[in-house]
């Protein structure tokens, strides 16, 4: 009976396809005389996944887009090029100062700090304030990083490059819209970099679930993957975190999400965002254009809404400034 019912399936199937319509491929060009192409379908192109875009492991995605921003995997290729300023030095071969550099933000879902990057916030291991943002070599690095961990390499006017240390003096990272496995010292490319595990505020995963996390994705590359830039990849595998995906997120039209940068001692500017996602990419558009860049440019933002402010008429979604 079992032979039977899977012989009338593929019995059923096939003369589904032969009673399809053919199809006519005209030639564009509209200049008549031409031979129709009639074509029909193959057996192989019947969909056998669920057309609804179920997902058995995260339920459903909906919302997902294959659009890739211009974010570091982008940029990145151009890294390698000769960039030199008037005294002729490499940008990377300066002294880079995370302070001047950086940008002072904070992440909040709803009223819950997710993320944090303060120079001010004393550091849980030593005491010492905004010691966990200190920068060391590659080399420096390997003596300092245990399987499981996220680095951050960090430059000025370049996107942060984040990847995951899997051991061995190697990592696994979100390069040129593909994961790859490297050594740590490659893919630094002569950066700076810090261990990053501190700045996002999640529960992380056990580091034997993480490296897996990180192994298990190489060689995924461009429409297969599910994360826009190195820091979501990242952060994916250390916390697990939908969040962290293409799409992970229903955008309904509402803004949990608040990134909340800090222009000086007590005065901080505070943006809205439907998504982690979203939030993401204008938090390291803010990390590559750097501290002085994103300060002139809100201050800027807020010259011209001053005046507006003043006569009641500021009606702009998602921005808020704050005098502590």
């Amino acid at each position: 009976m079992v032979v039977r019912s899977r012989w009338w399936i593929s019995y059923l199937k096939i003369m589904f396809l032969e009673l399809q319509p053919p199809t006519m491929e005209i030639d564009p060009t509209g200049m008549g005389n031409q031979v129709e192409k009639l074509t029909h379908l193959n057996y192989k192109e019947v969909p056998t996944t669920d057309p609804t875009g179920m997902d058995k492991d995260e339920g459903p995605r909906i919302g997902v887009s294959y659009i890739f921003s211009n974010d570091d995997d982008d940029v990145e290729p151009q890294q390698n090029a000769v960039v030199s300023d008037i005294s002729g030095e490499h940008p990377s071969s300066q002294p880079y100062d995370p302070q001047l550099h950086e940008v002072e933000c904070s992440i909040y879902y709803r009223d819950e700090c997710i993320y944090q990057k303060s120079f001010s916030v004393e550091d849980e291991a030593d005491g010492g304030r905004g010691s966990h943002l200190t920068t060391y070599t590659p080399e420096n690095l390997l003596n300092k990083c245990k399987p499981g961990d996220l680095v951050e390499f960090v430059c000025q006017s370049q996107y942060p490059h984040w990847v995951v240390y899997v051991g061995d003096f190697q990592v696994v990272h979100l390069h040129r819209l593909e994961i790859v496995n490297s050594f740590l010292t490659d893919a630094s490319q002569g950066r700076r970099g810090r261990i990053a595990n501190q700045l996002y505020h999640y529960k992380p995963l056990s580091p034997a679930t993480v490296v897996r996390n990180a192994l298990d994705q190489v060689g995924c590359k461009d429409r297969d993957l599910s994360w826009r830039n190195s820091e979501c990849f990242a952060a994916w595998c250390r916390y697990g975190k939908r969040e962290f995906k293409i799409g992970g997120e229903l955008r309904i039209g509402k803004q949990p999400y608040r990134l909340q940068i800090q222009l000086a001692e007590k005065r901080s500017h505070t943006l809205e965002f439907q998504s982690l996602e979203d939030l993401i990419m204008e938090k390291r558009r803010n990390d590559q254009i750097g501290k002085a860049a994103v300060i002139q440019e809100l201050s800027s933002h807020l010259q011209a809404t001053e005046p507006e402010q003043d006569g009641g008429h500021n009606n702009e979604p998602g921005v808020r400034t704050v005098a502590e």
